[in-house]
C-alpha cells in the first residue's frame, strides 16, 4: 500500500466521527472559515449562476455551506459535484446529501471535462494529496476562464511568533488526544500535525498557484494562524 492509499484508508476509518471531531477540535470556528471561503469566491467570480466542484469533499460539509451561502446571496447553483477518494467519507456524504452527485476519484485525475466548472473548492484536502502538482494542473484544466479556486488549509508557519507557538502546541499536544478519543483512532489525528509540518507555507502555495496560471487574489490566516484561506482566479 503506497502513501496515498494509506491516507485514504485512514479517512475511511474515521468517516463516521469526522464531522463531530471537526466541530470539537476547531471549537466550531471552522464554520466561519468555510463561510468566508464561499462568500469571497462568489464575490470574486461575480456570476449569478454557477457550477461548483468540491474536491476532497469528505462528508459533504463544504457543499452544505455552498448551498446555504448561495441561497443567502441569491445565487443559483446550476450544479454541484463532490469528489473524494474515500468510500467511507462518500458513504456519509450521500446519506447527508442524497440529491448531490458524488464521485469516487482522486484530485490528480478529475473525471470532468475541460473548462466545465466556475468554482473549485478543496477544504483541508490539498495537504493530503501526494501528487499535488498533478492535482493543481487538474484544477486549472477543469476551471472555466475567470473561474475561482478556493483552498482552506493548515499551512506551515513562516515565523516563530507567540501565536504560531500556541497553535503548534495545540495541534501537536492536544489535538491528537482529543481527536483520538472522539474517533478511537489516535494515529489518524497524530497524522494531522505531522502533515502540517511537511506541508507548505502560505507564500509557497501561492507561488505554486501562480506557476500553473492561477492568480492569487486573497490569502489570509485565521485563528492564531491555524487555518489559511486562499482564493485564486484562472487567468
Amino acid at each position: 500500500m503506497n502513501k496515498q492509499e494509506t491516507i485514504v484508508k485512514m479517512f475511511d476509518e474515521i468517516a463516521q466521527s469526522y464531522d463531530l471531531a471537526n466541530r470539537v477540535l476547531s471549537f466550531g470556528i471552522d464554520v466561519s472559515w468555510r463561510k468566508k471561503a464561499c462568500s469571497l469566491s462568489f464575490e470574486h467570480l461575480g456570476k449569478k449562476s454557477v457550477r461548483i466542484l468540491d474536491v476532497a469533499c469528505g462528508t459533504g460539509d463544504m457543499i452544505l455551506h455552498w448551498q446555504k451561502n448561495a441561497k443567502e446571496q441569491g445565487i443559483e447553483i446550476e450544479k454541484v459535484i463532490g469528489i473524494d477518494p474515500s468510500s467511507g467519507m462518500l458513504k456519509v456524504a450521500k446519506e447527508k446529501l442524497p440529491e448531490i452527485e458524488f464521485i469516487q476519484a482522486e484530485a490528480k485525475a478529475l473525471p470532468l471535462e475541460e473548462e466545465s466548472v466556475d468554482i473549485i473548492s478543496i477544504a483541508y484536502g490539498i495537504r493530503n494529496v501526494i501528487e499535488r502538482d498533478k492535482a493543481l494542473a487538474e484544477f486549472h484544466r477543469v476551471l472555466k476562464p475567470g473561474g475561482i479556486l478556493a483552498i482552506l488549509e493548515f499551512t506551515k508557519s513562516e515565523n516563530d511568533s507567540i501565536l504560531d507557538s500556541l497553535a503548534s502546541f495545540y495541534t501537536k499536544k492536544i489535538l491528537p488526544s482529543i481527536g483520538g478519543i472522539i474517533s478511537k483512532n489516535y494515529a489518524a489525528y497524530k497524522y494531522l500535525p505531522d502533515s502540517i509540518e511537511e506541508f507548505l507555507t502560505k507564500s509557497m502555495l501561492n507561488r505554486e498557484l501562480e506557476a500553473i496560471g492561477l492568480e492569487p487574489l486573497y490569502s489570509r490566516s485565521y485563528s492564531a494562524n491555524i487555518s489559511t484561506l486562499f482564493i485564486a482566479k484562472k487567468r
